[in-house]
């Protein structure tokens, strides 16, 4: 073995005051709640998890299909269906204390008020760090519009959501928006310590033989590598108005978009769409992202945040 190759690499990031041994997360919604991925990947090695989204209540979910693939990439409709604060508190949270890193719950509401008992009650729970906003969410006390297309409704949620929690408050944005920067200044000036940007954008995919969505709710969401390039400009154009962390997520499969997420303004990352490939993709990455370090006699990995050269 080489002097270079004993070197050590440091792929250790700070979120929000929050050390992670490295930018690598699992995206919500991808790996369930804590263990359902156990059997196939060595979750210890991630920089963090992140749980799938928590509602106050239980919630059903969408009618099926409610996962289709399409060319470079994939649709959802999930429906947020997942089993509520209380169960999750009884049941799931046991599971997350064995996982042995960083844990951040997804918090998501069609109120102000359920944002606020949900992430209120995390408080409580030792093993969650603290907890990203999924606010790509209706708001159904004014007609439906996303909270995340606001800046005045991110303002309203975020603020409250801040009043309560003492913990890291991350806030997921939604990319159906003009301008991001908007919406990313307006979740910081209300108090949030890191924005994840993006989310799934709006899409629509059809079978010509039935003349029906592929999907039992018509529309999803849009992940996977089709939607890399667009997000990559969207975390570039935060990180020119912002100054709190960035966490970069979108189509990553390889060390180089992990990298380039990091160059465009990104802190750390979130992998998601990859697992329903290769449910090992996140542990798999870490490996190979120390090897591109190394080939790119880069020591230390933070040192890439924002070095976009314009």
């Amino acid at each position: 073995m080489s002097a270079d190759e004993m070197t050590p690499i440091d792929l250790s990031v700070n979120i929000a005051g929050v050390k992670l041994a490295n930018p690598l997360m699992t995206a919500s919604g991808t790996c369930g709640y804590s263990t359902e991925y156990a059997d196939f990947v060595d979750l210890r090695r991630l920089g963090a998890f992140v749980t799938k989204s928590i509602t106050l209540a239980p919630r059903i979910g969408n009618d099926h299909q409610r996962v289709v693939e399409t060319r470079a990439g994939m649709l959802n409709a999930i429906g947020l269906a997942n089993v509520g604060l209380e169960v999750f508190l009884k049941e799931k949270v046991p599971q997350l204390e064995t996982l042995g890193l960083p844990v951040f719950v997804n918090v998501a509401g069609t109120t102000v008020e359920d944002y606020v008992a949900v992430a209120e009650a995390m408080e409580g729970v030792k093993v969650v760090r603290g907890v990203e906003l999924n606010i790509s969410c209706p708001n159904v006390e004014r007609g439906g519009i996303e909270y995340s297309t606001d800046p005045v409704q991110i303002n309203e949620v975020v603020s409250a959501a801040r009043k309560v929690a003492k913990r890291p408050l991350w806030v997921k944005l939604s990319p159906s928006v003009g301008i991001i920067g908007l919406t990313a200044k307006a979740a910081e000036s209300a108090g949030a310590d890191a924005v994840v940007v993006a989310n799934t954008y709006p899409a629509l995919c059809l079978d010509s033989h039935t003349r029906k969505s592929r999907l039992g709710s018509t529309t999803g969401g849009l992940s996977g590598p089709a939607i890399r390039p667009i997000t990559m400009r969207l975390v570039y154009e935060a990180s020119r108005v912002i100054e709190i962390p960035i966490i970069g997520l979108g189509g990553i499969e390889s060390p180089t978009d992990v990298a380039e997420y990091m160059v465009a303004g990104a802190s750390a990352t979130e992998v998601g769409t990859a697992h329903f490939v290769d449910p090992r993709a996140s542990e798999r990455l870490v490996g190979e992202l120390e090897m591109w370090c190394r080939d790119e006699n880069l020591l230390e990995i933070s040192k890439l945040r924002g070095s976009l050269k314009v």
